[in-house]
């Protein structure tokens, strides 16, 4: 991999600042797992049966972030990024993706996701989660995507060595 940029999080931030800094560092993380590798290597999996690929764990945050900003605090009937339905398992179907256009469309919902935390007043926002029809806090949701992505980069750490042997950071 190439040389670690990314940022770690504030040692005395305030709550806010630390939850976006630490969400931040891990999908720089997912980037940097996937740095330099081809379509094909992104799309090789782990082992039979799963579907577990980079790839795929790109496309399935992609719809991590529109699922728990997008849907939870703007459009709670807006469409998932790779199904017509709510599910999450079309997004591990990488078959006929490439690299353009899963990053495209996880990088447009990071930063959707960036701007509806930022425009917020306070980690107290409330929004609703269609999938539960519940509410939830703002700080909820950044906690469980941070968790979210902080399980698929260990998924990540595996994948990438099955790839070309490439460990650590």
């Amino acid at each position: 991999m190439a040389e670690d940029k990314r940022v770690g999080p504030p040692r005395a931030g305030s709550e806010r600042e630390t939850l976006r800094a630490f969400l931040d560092y891990q999908r720089a993380t997912l980037a940097m797992k996937c740095e330099r590798l081809t379509d094909d290597q992104l799309r090789r999996r782990s082992m039979p049966p799963s579907t577990l690929s980079l790839l795929a764990l790109v496309r399935h945050l992609a719809e991590v972030e529109r699922a728990w900003f997008r849907r939870v605090f703007e459009d709670n009937d807006a469409p998932m990024v790779w199904s017509d339905e709510i599910d999450f398992q079309a997004a591990y179907d990488d078959s006929a993706s490439t690299r353009a256009e899963a990053f495209a469309a996880w990088e447009a919902e990071v930063e959707h996701s960036r701007r509806i935390e930022r425009a917020a007043p306070s980690l107290d926002l409330i929004g609703r989660q269609p999938r539960w029809d519940e509410e939830v806090s703002l700080r909820m949701v950044m906690v469980h995507v941070l968790l979210e992505y902080a399980r698929h980069n260990g998924h990540a750490d595996l994948l990438r060595e099955g790839v070309d042997g490439t460990v650590g950071a």
